[in-house]
C-alpha cells in the first residue's frame, strides 16, 4: 500500500478544521437529532476518519501537527465557546481580553491533537495497522489532556455516545476514554476503507463486533439495588449570575429556596453549587430549619476553614441541624484559584470568591435520608476516576452545579451528557441539582430519567434507587483503558520494526 496525493497544506488545515467543527455536532444537544433516527452520534466517527485520512496523506510530522491543530482550533472553538460567556458576561472581563483568552484556551487543547498527529505520522508504517495506532495515540493524547495541569477532559470523545448508541455500554468496563478508543478504532477503520476499498467483510464485522458487543455490555446489572427508594427533591433556583453575589438582592437567592424547600417536600432536598451566597456558619438558623422541614438537605454553600480561608461545600443537615460536609477538592483554575504565577489574571476579571481551599484528596460518603451520598461540585463530575474513591461505599451520585457562569450556551447539554456517561461508569443513579440547567436524574444505565428545562424555578421531585457493587471500570478505573490503547500503539510500532528488519 503506499500513500495517496498528498493534500495542500493551506486546503488540508481548512479540511481539517471544518472537520473538528463537524465533531461537535455529535454532542450535546445536537446529538439528539442523529440518536433519534440512528441510535448511534456518528458526526464524531466521520470527523475522527476525515483526520485519519488526512494524517494519513501527510508527507511530514510537522504538517500532521498543524492538521491536528486545525482540527483540535474547529472543535474547541465551536464547542467550548461558552468560556467566553463566563469570563466577558459573568467574570467582567473586557471582551477583547476574554476573546483573545478563550482563543487561547482552546488553542491549547488542540494542541492535544497536534501532538497525536505528530507522533502517528513519526510512527506510521502505512499499513491496516495504522488504525490501531491511531486509536491508540487519539486515547492517550486525550487521557493527557485531562490531566496534565489538573486536567480538561471536555468533550473527550467518548462522551459524544451516550445513551442510546450502544457503544455506551463500554463505558461500564473501559470508561469514557476507553469507548474513545473504540469511536477512534471504528473511525480509522472506516478511514482505511474509504482509502483502499469499502469491500471488506473483515472489517465491517469487527465494527459490527464493537457495536454489539456494546448492546450486549450495556444491558448488564454490574450492581445491585441497595435498600429501598429515596425522595429526592432536587431545587432549580434559576437565580441571574448578575444578581447572586450583589448583597441587596441576598434574600432572592434564600427566599427562592425556602419557597421551593417547603413547596416539594422530599426525604432528601438538594440545593445546587453556592445556592445560599453565605458562608454556612452565617446562614440564619430559621433558614436551615426551613429547608429541612420535612427531612434531611444537602445544601451547597460555602464553608470556612480554621485558617481563615475557605471552601466550596456540601453540606448534609438533618431537622436537628446536625451537620456534615463534603468539601470540593478539584478546584476550577483562574475560577476558583489562582494557578501559581497567574495572579495577575484576576486584575482583568472580578470573579466572586475566587480564592477557594481545595478539601482533601479522600472524603468519606456522607450519611444521609438512609444513603451514602457522593457528592461532586461543580465539573468535579469530568474527573471520572475521582469519583471511584467514594465506591463501592456510596450508594448515590450528586452533583451540585451553578452552570449561570455560562449563561443559555452549550455548556449545560453538555454537563448533562458528562453525567451519563459518569452513571454508567459507576452504576449508580446521578442526581444533579443546578442553578439554572440542566436538572436532572440520571439512571446507572446511563438514561436521563427526568429532568427541568433549564431556565426555569422549579423542583424535581424524584425516587432515587440507591445500588451497591462495583462496575468492572469502577475496579480498574483508566487503567484497562490505557494499556489497550498503549498495547495497540506497540503493536503499530513493532509491525513496523519487522517489517524493517527483513
Amino acid at each position: 500500500m503506499t500513500l495517496q496525493q498528498p493534500v495542500a497544506p493551506l486546503r488540508a488545515a481548512v479540511t481539517a478544521f471544518v472537520l473538528g467543527a463537524f465533531c461537535v455536532l455529535g454532542f450535546a444537544p445536537f446529538a439528539a437529532y442523529f440518536t433519534a433516527y440512528l441510535a448511534v452520534s456518528p458526526a464524531p466517527t466521520l470527523a475522527l476518519a476525515g483526520l485519519f485520512l488526512l494524517w494519513r496523506k501527510a508527507a511530514t510530522a510537522r504538517e500532521a501537527i498543524r492538521i491536528g491543530l486545525a482540527w483540535g482550533a474547529g472543535c474547541f472553538l465551536f464547542g467550548v465557546s461558552w468560556v467566553y460567556v463566563s469570563l466577558s458576561e459573568f467574570g467582567g472581563m473586557a471582551p477583547p481580553l476574554a476573546a483573545a483568552a478563550t482563543l487561547l484556551f482552546c488553542l491549547y487543547l488542540a494542541l492535544f491533537p497536534a501532538l497525536a498527529g505528530g507522533l502517528f505520522v513519526r510512527w506510521r508504517r502505512s499499513t491496516a495497522r495504522d488504525v490501531l495506532l491511531f486509536a491508540g495515540l487519539w486515547t492517550l493524547c486525550e487521557w493527557l489532556r485531562g490531566t496534565l495541569f489538573t486536567g480538561f477532559p471536555w468533550l473527550a470523545i467518548g462522551y459524544s455516545q451516550s445513551p442510546p448508541s450502544p457503544l455506551a455500554g463500554w463505558a461500564s468496563v473501559l470508561g469514557v476514554y476507553g469507548v474513545g478508543f473504540i469511536v477512534a478504532l471504528i473511525a480509522g477503520l472506516i478511514g482505511e476503507m474509504s482509502a483502499v476499498g469499502w469491500r471488506k467483510p473483515g472489517t465491517w464485522a469487527a465494527i459490527a463486533l464493537l457495536l454489539g458487543l456494546g448492546g450486549v455490555l450495556h444491558q448488564m446489572d454490574w450492581t445491585q439495588p441497595a435498600g429501598s427508594p429515596v425522595t429526592v427533591s432536587l431545587l432549580q433556583g434559576n437565580v441571574p449570575q448578575s444578581l447572586k453575589w450583589d448583597p441587596k438582592r441576598l434574600s432572592l437567592s434564600v427566599d427562592t429556596y425556602v419557597r421551593l424547600a417547603t413547596a416539594n417536600p422530599a426525604t432528601l432536598t438538594v440545593l445546587p453549587e453556592t445556592a445560599l451566597p453565605l458562608y454556612f456558619n452565617e446562614v440564619p438558623r430559621d433558614v436551615l430549619r426551613s429547608l429541612t422541614r420535612h427531612g434531611d438537605a444537602l445544601i451547597g454553600v460555602a464553608v470556612g476553614t480554621t485558617t481563615g480561608g475557605y471552601t466550596n461545600g456540601a453540606v448534609t443537615l438533618t431537622p436537628e441541624l446536625a451537620a456534615n460536609a463534603y468539601t470540593k477538592r478539584h478546584l476550577v483554575p483562574f475560577g476558583e484559584y489562582a494557578p501559581p504565577g497567574f495572579a495577575w489574571f484576576f486584575r482583568f476579571a472580578r470573579i466572586p470568591m475566587s480564592d477557594f481551599t481545595a478539601g482533601a484528596a479522600r472524603q468519606e460518603p456522607l450519611n444521609t435520608a438512609g444513603q451514602r451520598i457522593a457528592p461532586n461540585i461543580c465539573y468535579e463530575d469530568l474527573f471520572g476516576e475521582e469519583l471511584l474513591d467514594a465506591l463501592p461505599a456510596a450508594t448515590l451520585l450528586v452533583n451540585l452545579s451553578n452552570t449561570a457562569w455560562f449563561g443559555d450556551s452549550l455548556a449545560q447539554p453538555q454537563h448533562l451528557q458528562i453525567a451519563q456517561l459518569r452513571a454508567i461508569e459507576t452504576g449508580r443513579v446521578m442526581l444533579r441539582a443546578t442553578n439554572t440547567g440542566m436538572t436532572a436524574m440520571v439512571g446507572p444505565d446511563g438514561v436521563i430519567a427526568a429532568s427541568l428545562p433549564p431556565f426555569t424555578t422549579a423542583a424535581l421531585v424524584v425516587q432515587a434507587q440507591g445500588r451497591t457493587g462495583l462496575t468492572p471500570y469502577a475496579r480498574w478505573g483508566n487503567l484497562l483503558a490505557l494499556l489497550i490503547a498503549a498495547g495497540a500503539c506497540l503493536t503499530a510500532i513493532r509491525a513496523k520494526d519487522s517489517v524493517r528488519s527483513r
